[in-house]
Formats: structure tokens, C-alpha cells, sequence
């Protein structure tokens, strides 16, 4: 649930100019405190004349090399010279899953701690990247796809992003490069990662008191959570040198009103998006993927409740969606709010008269509103068949879509480079064969048959000219599903190993295998008439009109998230909801007193233990006016020193409040929040709950 005020014309104000009004010439002048910035164009004086504090370019050097990316969808940060990286628990929960399945402990909800350095665990399939280089590839990409559309000029894009990152990253195992579209296409940026895979997992607390309110609490303030977890990175079977660029811990705990930046990689928003794009979100796919995640909830919840271990294994993906469906449903709620779209609607109509009375700019974008418009004309079923079969809920059965992945790689690895499919470049694929080969997250035959089974389920509703399953009957998918997995040998690494050679994979018989070589020529003919009639013209049309916006404000303002680094600035301050203040900070007596002793609310052991010796003013959480969503789980909160003004750690972004699920298409000051953990907390818990010492005397510089 999501609880958005009924007056919000002052809320979406600034999406009446996001794109259109820049066009016309009228400027865009973003909300104090709005913007997820890239830090080659932070607005550094605008932070001055706020609060006092300008980040010169040596402060934003340091910032950048100290921040850190979680391939898996987190952020992070360097918080000592032995590459020491702060992130969340629920960004660690792979590498805690895998340890737990190699020792036969349970430390995702027990919890972990190595008191010696030589006690630090690997962590299997775990990726920190730092950003060590940025250059614009603008003019190499627009010229690969000068005079082209739809398929072709899609094409024509990969296959030069392909080149571009393979000569970036060349062979080296320790490069990773990834072409960024910043400006809906109105620049391209080609980012170049140092990448570490020895990362080894130093301190996690109980699954308890990391998610401490579950579900109930989770979008939510007042919070009590210590969602923190520390890894270390190695370089050649020793520590990372990290002392010229990490964040060290501040003195003290940050105070009410003060100035806060957040490091991190927001994963994306649609804050340049057409009226035509959100309708679209709006009426078809969020209440679609809604409606599929509650199924596909439903089918897990059933399966957890067969027994205890059956609980263990769906755990984390019951966690996952529950998280999602909330998340979704806060962001339809918010484009149901009628002044959003009926803002945008008027801001269109505005930039059509102002087209209709400019040669110049009517043969530049003039068709571009309606072109985006007709190429989002989606029908229900086509929708489905394409979330099911090509986009968001291709990948329900894991197991199914490890067979795909490893038929594909045979047939694309025989392609040059730049003519592969969207997503098998050389560079792209390293990724994907990290997941195939992935030991973090073991397959279970019986939860993998109810995942298969699912997704055979959505694929038959959409499969209305047997184009896929033939004559199969909706009666015959838990007997098919079932066979298919009891006769593959896929859920054995050694077995997705072997199939990465083209010649084994063609001899292979494997059920899944089999049955993925059959399904794929029609999948890929969903996806190019995807790219055809979809994806190709509505990135053209939308990149006419960023690039007519880019030529006249350029970096003036912010790019939609990327899963790229990026810097906010606000402070720390409570809001209003329901006509009551809600205080900035939640402290231990909270914690303890919002405590039942029933799940999810429930303390872990340690925690009643150590409650006498508890500091019980100190402040648990906090929220701040940073602009963040998804993706900047793991961030850091710093602040700069007051002497030196270095940059200083004074928390952990975990969570945005309910009002934040809007942020996706824009953002208000007066009530979105990003949600911290304090780092006086994370003392007192290391300190008094847990002992670490080795770890509390190296976060304090000791």
C-alpha cells in the first residue's frame, strides 16, 4: 500500500517540463534537494548556496573511487584502507546462501562473523565493481545508426555496443565495460569497471533483526532494522589496498537538518517518459506483472508451507516478491494519481502547438509524440505473450531458462561479435554465464517442477495458435513439467558446465535441453517482431526528442537512472503523514518496545541478551531528503567532515518510506525519504550484541 495526499499538483510539476518544455525553449529548473546526478555535472554551487558546502573536484574524485557496485543490483562503499565494503544483508543474501549451502549452516538467518582475517569467507558468484574510467561514445553510436529504424536501427546499435565494450574490455578477466544510454539516447557513455570476484563475506547480523517488521514494515517508517552486512575485497589473495579512496566512519552521528550526500547506482526511472509510455505502465504492464507476481507468490507460499526445509528453500524468493508486488503496486498507485497524467497530457499538447508553429522543430520531432504512441498500442494478450516469453517473466523457471541460455550461447558464440543476439556478446555474456554456472542458488527438483509448471501455465494462456506447446492441454502441464525436469541433468554444475561447448550441447539429450532447442526459433521471432513493431520505433521516436532536449539544456540537469554512480544531496528531516510529524529518527527503546516476540517482529537471542547494556536513546534509523530508488540499497549516507570536510560515513540507505514508490516518475521533497541505518548504531551493535571487536577497531580507524 502506498499513501500519496489527494493534492499533488505541485508534486509532478516539474514533469510538465521534463522533455517538452526544454524543447519549447522554457528551461527546466529541477526541485531543491531533486536529481540523481553524475558527478562530472553535480551541481556543487546550487549545494553551496543551500547549505554551505560546495564538493570540489578532488572531494568527488575521492567519492567516486570509494563507491562501489554490486553486479547483482546493490550498491556499496570502501569504509577502510583494507577494501573493507559496506552494503546491506538483503544485497549479501547470495553470498550468505551460498556459504550456507556449502557448511550446511543456515547463516542467512543466523548470522555471520569472522573473528580472524584468515576466518573470512568466500563468497561464490559475488562481483564488486569500481568505476575506474568514463568516455563519451556518443558520435560512434549515432553514426552506426544514422537512416535506420525498427529492427534494423536496433541492430545496428547492439552491434556497435558490442564492439565498443569488447575493445574496452579486450580479454582481461579484470575489465568490465558497458555502453550507457544517459538522456534517453541523447548521449552515450561508455563505462569502464575494475572488477573484483574475490570478495569474502567479514560480518552479517541475524536475518531477525536485519529485516526486523518483515513485510508489514518494509516501504515503511518508523523502521528498526540493521540491514548491514560487511565484505572484504582481495587482490591477489590479500586485502585490497584501499587507502587513498574509502570513507571513513564520522565521530559522531549525524544530526537533524544536516547536510547528507548518497554514493550509489539507482537501477532506472521514467522520469522523461511520454504520456503514451505511462498510460502504457499505467493500463497494461503493472497490473499485469502484478497479477503474475501474486500467482507466482501464491504457488511458492503453498509450496513453503509442505515442511521446514521446504521453508528454507523458498525463503528468499517469497522475500523477493513480496518486496516486488509491494513495489509495484506503490508505483500504480501513483500513476493512477489523475494530476500526474493529466499534467503530462497538457504539457503535450503545448509542445504539439508549439511543433505546429515551428518548421525547424516539426521536421525534427514532429511525429516523434506520435510515433512512440502508436508503437506502444500493445494489446492485453500481445503483452502477455511477450512478458512471458521474452521480458519480465521469462525467467520464473529457472531451470528452463539455464537450457535456453546454454542453446543460445551455442548457436550466437559461432556469430562475430557484433551479430549476436541482444544480450551474447562477448561482454555481455560473461555475465549471463555467471548465473548459469551459479552456486549461490542450488535448484531443488521439487521447487524447480513448481516453478516449471507455473510458467508452462502463463505460456499455455498465451500460446492461443499453438505456436508454442503445441496441442498440449492445460491438464497435461503438471505430469509434462514434472517429466521435463526428472529426465535433465541440468541442476548439476559439472552438467551446465560441460553444455557450454557448442559440440556437447548439440549432441546433448537432455529433456530441457530438447525441449528448449524446439521452443527457441519462436521465441526469437516474438522478440524480433518485438524489436520490429515495438522496441525499435519507440527508442528512435524517444531519442529524437532527448536529443532535441539534449542540444538545447545538455547536462544541465539529470539523466533516468542507469544502474550507473550517481550523487544526491539533501538533509536529514521528518515529514508529514496523516496530519502528524514523523520524527527523523527511530532509536533502540523504539525498537524494543515495537517488538512482540512474534514473527516478523521478533528479536533474535542475542538481541534480548544484550538489552540491559544498550544505549537505549541511541538513534536506530533515520530518514533524509536524498533522491534514490532501487539500486541505491547498500549506498552510503555521508557527510562532509567539519574541519576537513572529507567525506564521512554517517549511514547505510536500506529503504525508501511508502511515499517514495512514486520516485520511479518523480519525486517531492515534502514526504519521499530514503530510509538509513545510523552509524552509531552499527557501533553499539557490533559492540555490545555481537563483540566484534577486530571489525568495530578497523571501521574506528584502530
Amino acid at each position: 500500500m502506498i499513501k500519496l495526499q489527494t493534492q499533488r499538483s505541485s508534486r509532478w510539476s516539474y514533469l510538465v517540463h521534463l522533455v517538452f518544455s526544454v524543447v519549447m525553449g522554457l528551461g527546466q529548473t529541477c526541485l531543491a534537494e531533486e536529481g540523481m546526478w553524475t558527478l562530472d555535472h553535480f551541481p556543487a554551487q546550487e549545494v553551496k548556496r543551500r547549505y554551505g558546502f560546495a564538493p570540489d573536484a578532488q572531494w568527488l574524485e575521492t567519492t567516486r573511487m570509494s563507491s562501489v557496485r554490486l553486479a547483482r543490483g546493490c550498491s556499496g562503499s570502501f569504509v577502510s584502507p583494507q577494501g573493507l565494503v559496506q552494503t546491506n544483508h538483503h544485497c549479501a543474501e547470495s553470498c550468505l546462501q551460498g556459504l550456507s549451502g556449502l557448511s550446511g549452516k543456515n547463516y542467512f538467518n543466523l548470522g555471520f562473523y569472522a573473528q580472524d582475517l584468515s576466518l573470512e569467507a568466500k563468497c561464490p558468484d559475488v562481483e564488486v565493481n569500481q568505476l575506474i574510467g568514463v568516455t563519451d561514445v556518443t558520435d560512434t553510436i549515432n553514426a552506426a545508426t544514422t537512416g535506420k529504424s525498427g529492427k534494423e536501427y536496433i541492430d545496428a546499435k547492439n552491434g556497435a555496443v558490442a564492439v565498443l565494450e569488447k575493445d574496452c574490455s579486450g580479454s582481461a578477466d579484470t575489465i568490465r565495460c558497458e555502453v550507457v544510454a544517459l538522456y534517453s539516447g541523447g548521449q552515450y557513455q561508455l563505462y569502464k569497471y575494475r572488477k573484483y570476484k574475490d570478495v569474502r563475506l567479514v560480518f552479517a547480523p541475524e536475518m531477525a533483526i536485519a529485516f526486523f517488521g518483515g513485510d508489514p514494515d518494509n516501504f515503511e517508517f518508523p523502521r528498526y532494522d540493521l540491514d548491514v552486512s560487511y565484505m572484504r575485497v582481495y587482490d591477489q589473495e590479500k586485502p585490497l589496498d584501499t587507502s587513498t579512496n574509502f570513507f571513513p566512519y564520522a565521530a559522531k552521528d549525524i544530526q537533524a537538518g544536516e547536510l547528507t550526500f548518497v554514493t550509489g547506482h539507482p537501477g532506472s526511472t521514467q522520469r522523461q517518459s511520454t504520456y503514451a509510455q505511462l498510460a502504457y505502465q499505467r493500463d497494461l504492464r503493472l497490473p499485469t506483472w502484478v497479477q503474475y507476481s501474486k500467482r507466482f507468490h501464491d504457488e511458492l507460499v503453498n509450496y513453503r508451507s509442505r515442511g521446514a526445509e521446504e521453508q528454507l528453500r523458498a525463503q528468499s524468493a517469497v522475500f523477493g516478491l513480496e518486496n516486488s508486488m509491494k513495489a509495484l503496486k506503490g508505483e500504480l498507485k501513483a500513476l493512477k494519481d489523475s494530476s500526474i497524467m493529466a499534467e503530462k497530457l497538457e504539457s503535450e499538447k503545448a509542445f504539439r502547438e508549439k511543433v505546429a508553429n515551428d518548421p525547424k522543430l516539426s521536421a525534427e520531432v514532429g511525429g516523434a509524440l506520435d510515433g512512440i504512441a502508436k508503437a506502444y498500442q500493445h494489446t492485453p494478450v500481445e503483452l502477455r505473450k511477450l512478458m512471458v516469453v521474452d521480458g519480465s517473466y521469462s525467467g520464473v523457471s529457472r531451470i528452463f531458462n539455464v537450457a535456453l541460455v546454454l542453446c543460445r550461447h551455442a548457436t550466437e558464440s559461432t556469430k562475430p561479435n557484433d551479430q549476436r543476439y541482444e544480450g551474447y556478446s562477448d561482454t555481455e555474456f560473461s555475465s549471463v554465464k555467471d548465473s548459469v554456472l551459479a552456486t549461490t542458488e542450488p535448484m531443488y527438483a521439487d521447487l524447480e517442477k513448481v516453478k516449471l509448471r507455473l510458467w508452462l501455465q502463463l505460456l499455455h494462456e498465451v500460446d492461443t495458435d499453438h505456436q508454442f506447446l503445441g496441442g498440449l492441454d492445460q491438464g497435461q502441464i503438471t505430469q509434462f513439467a514434472d517429466d521435463l525436469v526428472d529426465k535433465s541433468q541440468l541442476m548439476n554444475r559439472d552438467v551446465r558446465m560441460e553444455l557450454l561447448d557448442p559440440a556437447k550441447l548439440a549432441a546433448s539429450t537432455d529433456s530441457l535441453i530438447q525441449f528448449a532447442k524446439k521452443l527457441d526459433p519462436n521465441f526469437r521471432a516474438v522478440h524480433e517482431d518485438y524489436q520490429k513493431t515495438f522496441a525499435g520505433p519507440a527508442e528512435k521516436f524517444a531519442e529524437q526528442l532527448a536529443k532535441a532536449r539534449f542540444a538545447i539544456e545538455g547536462t544541465s540537469t539529470y539523466p533516468d537512472a542507469t544502474f550507473t554512480l550517481r550523487i544526491t544531496y539533501g538533509s536529514v528531516q521528518g515529514y508529514q503523514q496523516n496530519n502528524e510529524e514523523v520524527s527523523p529518527f527511530t532509536t533502540i527503546a523504539g525498537l524494543f518496545k515495537h517488538a512482540t516476540g512474534i514473527d516478523p517482529f521478533k528479536l533474535p537471542d542475542s538481541w534480548i541478551q544484550a538489552q540491559s547494556t544498550l544505549n537505549m536513546s541511541q538513534p536506530v534509523n533515520f530518514v533524509t531528503t536524498n533522491d534514490i530508488v532501487g539500486g541505491n540499497s547498500g549506498s552510503p549516507v555521508i557527510h562532509p567532515n567539519g574541519i576537513t570536510g572529507k567525506p564521512e560515513v554517517v549511514g547505510l540507505i536500506f529503504d525508501g518510506n511508502i511515499q517514495s514508490l512514486g520516485g520511479n516518475f518523480g519525486y517531492d521533497i515534502r514526504d519521499n525519504r530514503a530510509v538509513a541505518v545510523n552509524i552509531g548504531f552499527l557501533r553499539e551493535a557490533l559492540a555490545k550484541v555481537y563483540h566484534a571487536d577486530r571489525l568495530l577497531n578497523e571501521l574506528n580507524g584502530k
